[in-house]
Protein backbone atom coordinates (compact mmCIF):
# COMPACT_ATOMS: atom_id res chain seq x y z
CA UNK A 1 0.00 0.00 0.00
CA UNK A 2 1.54 3.56 -0.83
CA UNK A 3 0.42 6.49 1.18
CA UNK A 4 1.40 10.26 0.30
CA UNK A 5 2.23 12.42 3.17
CA UNK A 6 2.81 16.08 2.60
CA UNK A 7 5.66 17.99 4.74
CA UNK A 8 5.19 18.01 8.13
CA UNK A 9 2.46 15.26 8.13
CA UNK A 10 2.21 12.72 10.58
CA UNK A 11 1.20 9.34 10.21
CA UNK A 12 0.29 7.19 12.96
CA UNK A 13 1.30 3.30 12.47
CA UNK A 14 1.27 0.40 14.85
CA UNK A 15 1.12 2.80 17.36
CA UNK A 16 4.97 4.81 16.77
CA UNK A 17 4.30 8.31 15.22
CA UNK A 18 6.07 8.92 12.11
CA UNK A 19 6.14 12.46 10.85
CA UNK A 20 7.41 13.38 6.85
CA UNK A 21 10.42 15.80 6.84
CA UNK A 22 9.40 16.91 3.28
CA UNK A 23 6.72 15.58 0.43
CA UNK A 24 6.88 11.67 0.79
CA UNK A 25 5.78 8.55 -0.65
CA UNK A 26 5.67 5.39 2.01
CA UNK A 27 4.89 2.19 0.70
CA UNK A 28 4.05 -0.14 3.51
CA UNK A 29 5.41 -4.22 2.84
CA UNK A 30 3.04 -5.60 5.20
CA UNK A 31 0.38 -5.91 6.99
CA UNK A 32 0.26 -2.47 9.38
CA UNK A 33 -2.37 -0.69 11.38
CA UNK A 34 -1.77 2.73 10.45
CA UNK A 35 -4.11 6.14 10.77
CA UNK A 36 -3.47 9.51 8.28
CA UNK A 37 -2.98 12.75 10.38
CA UNK A 38 -6.00 13.80 8.41
CA UNK A 39 -8.25 11.07 10.22
CA UNK A 40 -7.11 11.61 13.80
CA UNK A 41 -10.12 13.29 15.73
CA UNK A 42 -9.21 15.38 18.43
CA UNK A 43 -10.59 15.30 22.36
CA UNK A 44 -12.20 18.57 21.93
CA UNK A 45 -14.27 17.28 18.85
CA UNK A 46 -15.73 14.12 20.18
CA UNK A 47 -18.45 16.32 20.78
CA UNK A 48 -21.39 13.39 19.41
CA UNK A 49 -22.25 9.79 20.57
CA UNK A 50 -20.56 8.97 17.03
CA UNK A 51 -18.17 11.07 17.09
CA UNK A 52 -17.16 9.47 20.77
CA UNK A 53 -17.23 6.21 19.51
CA UNK A 54 -14.88 7.26 16.46
CA UNK A 55 -12.32 8.56 19.09
CA UNK A 56 -12.13 5.51 21.19
CA UNK A 57 -11.83 3.13 18.08
CA UNK A 58 -8.61 5.63 16.62
CA UNK A 59 -7.15 5.37 20.22
CA UNK A 60 -7.07 1.56 19.63
CA UNK A 61 -5.09 2.20 16.64
CA UNK A 62 -2.89 5.16 18.02
CA UNK A 63 -2.15 3.38 21.21
CA UNK A 64 -1.95 -0.30 20.59
CA UNK A 65 -0.73 -0.71 24.50
CA UNK A 66 -3.94 0.51 25.56
CA UNK A 67 -6.70 -1.42 23.04
CA UNK A 68 -7.80 -3.57 25.20
CA UNK A 69 -8.96 -0.83 27.92
CA UNK A 70 -10.29 0.84 25.11
CA UNK A 71 -12.24 -2.27 23.61
CA UNK A 72 -14.30 -2.50 27.10
CA UNK A 73 -15.35 1.23 26.80
CA UNK A 74 -15.69 1.00 23.06
CA UNK A 75 -18.45 -2.06 23.92
CA UNK A 76 -20.04 -0.08 26.90
CA UNK A 77 -19.76 3.32 24.96
CA UNK A 78 -21.58 1.48 21.59
CA UNK A 79 -24.42 0.18 23.48
CA UNK A 80 -25.20 3.87 25.09
CA UNK A 81 -24.47 4.91 21.15
CA UNK A 82 -27.34 2.32 19.61
CA UNK A 83 -29.34 2.82 22.77
CA UNK A 84 -30.19 6.79 21.81
CA UNK A 85 -30.77 6.46 18.51
CA UNK A 86 -33.94 5.04 16.68
CA UNK A 87 -33.06 5.49 13.30
CA UNK A 88 -32.90 2.12 11.61
CA UNK A 89 -29.88 2.59 9.13
CA UNK A 90 -27.74 4.06 12.15
CA UNK A 91 -28.63 1.35 14.05
CA UNK A 92 -28.01 -1.18 11.62
CA UNK A 93 -24.40 0.50 10.54
CA UNK A 94 -23.48 -0.11 14.21
CA UNK A 95 -23.90 -3.47 14.14
CA UNK A 96 -21.24 -3.76 11.39
CA UNK A 97 -19.00 -1.59 13.60
CA UNK A 98 -19.56 -4.16 16.72
CA UNK A 99 -18.39 -6.88 14.24
CA UNK A 100 -15.76 -5.14 12.61
CA UNK A 101 -14.59 -4.18 16.36
CA UNK A 102 -14.59 -7.74 17.43
CA UNK A 103 -12.40 -8.89 14.19
CA UNK A 104 -10.02 -5.32 15.54
CA UNK A 105 -10.38 -3.89 11.99
CA UNK A 106 -10.85 -0.87 13.53
CA UNK A 107 -9.83 1.38 10.71
CA UNK A 108 -12.77 -0.14 8.92
CA UNK A 109 -14.99 0.47 11.79
CA UNK A 110 -13.73 3.96 11.53
CA UNK A 111 -14.54 4.65 8.46
CA UNK A 112 -17.73 3.24 9.11
CA UNK A 113 -18.96 5.67 11.93
CA UNK A 114 -17.60 8.42 9.97
CA UNK A 115 -19.74 7.79 7.49
CA UNK A 116 -22.45 8.15 9.58
CA UNK A 117 -21.87 11.80 10.43
CA UNK A 118 -23.98 13.58 8.24
CA UNK A 119 -27.49 11.49 9.21
CA UNK A 120 -26.29 12.00 13.08
CA UNK A 121 -26.11 15.72 12.05
CA UNK A 122 -29.55 15.29 10.73
CA UNK A 123 -31.05 13.24 13.17
CA UNK A 124 -29.49 15.71 16.06
CA UNK A 125 -31.32 18.90 14.09
CA UNK A 126 -34.61 17.49 14.14
CA UNK A 127 -34.30 16.42 17.31
CA UNK A 128 -33.07 19.99 18.26
CA UNK A 129 -36.11 21.34 17.01
CA UNK A 130 -38.63 19.08 18.55
CA UNK A 131 -37.47 20.04 21.79
CA UNK A 132 -37.72 23.49 21.09
CA UNK A 133 -41.54 23.30 19.96
CA UNK A 134 -41.91 20.90 22.89
CA UNK A 135 -40.20 23.44 25.37
CA UNK A 136 -42.12 26.44 24.42
CA UNK A 137 -43.09 28.09 27.56
CA UNK A 138 -46.19 30.53 27.85
CA UNK A 139 -45.64 33.15 30.71
CA UNK A 140 -48.41 34.38 32.37
CA UNK A 141 -48.84 38.31 32.61
CA UNK A 142 -49.69 39.84 35.87
CA UNK A 143 -53.16 39.77 36.05
CA UNK A 144 -54.17 37.94 33.01
CA UNK A 145 -53.95 34.37 31.85
CA UNK A 146 -52.61 33.10 28.54
CA UNK A 147 -54.63 30.33 26.82
CA UNK A 148 -53.57 28.31 23.64
CA UNK A 149 -51.04 31.53 23.25
CA UNK A 150 -53.79 34.00 23.60
CA UNK A 151 -54.52 36.27 26.79
CA UNK A 152 -57.83 36.09 27.94
CA UNK A 153 -59.35 38.36 30.71
CA UNK A 154 -58.57 37.54 34.73
CA UNK A 155 -61.89 36.26 36.24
Amino acid sequence: MKIGLKAGERLFINGAVIRAERKTNIELLNDAVFLLEAHVLQPEDANTPLRQLYFILQTMIIDPSSAVAAQDMFHVVLASVKAAFSTEEILKRLDEVEELARSERWFEAMKLVRGLYPIEAQVMVAEKKLSVKNETVHRVPAGGRYQSGRQMAAV
